[in-house]
């Protein structure tokens, strides 16, 4: 192959992978920064369990919608982020933190739901930007984290949802449905990029993915994934053929939650998915 027929292949290739990255979409929507203080509608702050013990540098992230007013009921979105130190050739990235967290506000407009991310707990007592860290005590936290938030923001304890990406949709299996206490906190799951079943990771119990799944119930749960979303399909479904499970797929290669900032189709999708738990139930 000559030098100017390469070049212009180079070209081709550069140019259709633009028109085909998620990242040359634009945004609509912008998460809020995180501010410090006293949680108002539209903010999204740092706050810490009454009973932190000490512990500095655990927190939990909280948004409250521009529409928020004390004397109302809200559903309530919890959502854990990917792994962090990601990054690949298209541009995506994931830090691992709470405060990278999207898809909350994404898919709510920061409107009508309230937004929290709680940390994955370290064996060093700070939020985890990589796997698991210590399973017991991070459950502990989100149940904790999930009581305040309803105690004091008119969290709906009936309208809960757990999300996530990468690892944070992972966590909808192996931290949402880990043990029966857990599992009674949620009222619908969501989750983008991976799921147990379809992918492995490193846990002691990982194995045991399918008895966590049993737990899910008749609970509605939405599951996408780049390119396809067949893989997670045909664990889930012959683990639990009777899930009331909608399956999406994102049309770009990105591994990103960005897509919930965006106006593309599975956003639209999961959007309208979620909106079914923005009506009080009785």
């Amino acid at each position: 192959m000559s030098w100017v027929i390469f070049v212009g292949v180079l070209a081709l290739q550069n140019l259709v992978l633009a028109e085909n990255n998620l990242n040359q979409v634009q945004a609509l929507w912008t998460v809020p920064e995180i501010s410090h203080g006293v949680p108002a509608p539209g903010k999204r702050v740092l706050l810490q369990l009454e009973d932190a013990q000490g512990a500095d540098d655990l927190y939990h992230v909280l948004y409250l919608p521009t529409d928020w007013r004390p004397d109302a009921s809200w559903p309530l979105v919890v959502e854990y982020p990917g792994n962090g130190g990601y990054a690949n050739e298209l541009g995506d990235t994931s830090d691992g933190t709470m405060e990278g967290c999207m898809m909350g506000y994404g898919l709510s407009e920061g409107r009508g739901f309230l937004w929290l991310c709680p940390p994955i707990v370290g064996q060093d007592q700070k939020h985890a930007i990589q796997w698991w860290g210590d399973i017991e005590k991070t459950k502990a936290y989100c149940i904790a984290a999930i009581d305040q938030v309803c105690r004091d923001y008119g969290g709906d304890q009936r309208r809960v949802i757990l999300m996530g990406f990468s690892r944070g949709s992972i966590a909808c299996n192996y931290l949402g449905l880990h043990d029966d206490r857990m599992s009674r906190l949620w009222a619908g799951f969501m989750g983008h990029s991976h799921y147990e079943g379809s992918f492995r990771h490193p846990a002691p119990d990982e194995p045991l993915w399918r008895e966590r799944y049993k737990r899910l119930g008749e609970r509605p749960l939405f599951l996408s994934h780049e390119r396809s979303v067949a893989a997670i399909q045909t664990a889930l479904e012959a683990a639990h053929p009777n899930a009331k499970a909608t399956f999406a797929t994102l049309s770009y290669p990105n591994h990103s939650a960005r897509w919930v900032l965006c106006d593309v189709p599975l956003r639209r999708q999961a959007r309208q998915w979620l909106m079914q738990f923005s009506r009080s139930r009785p």
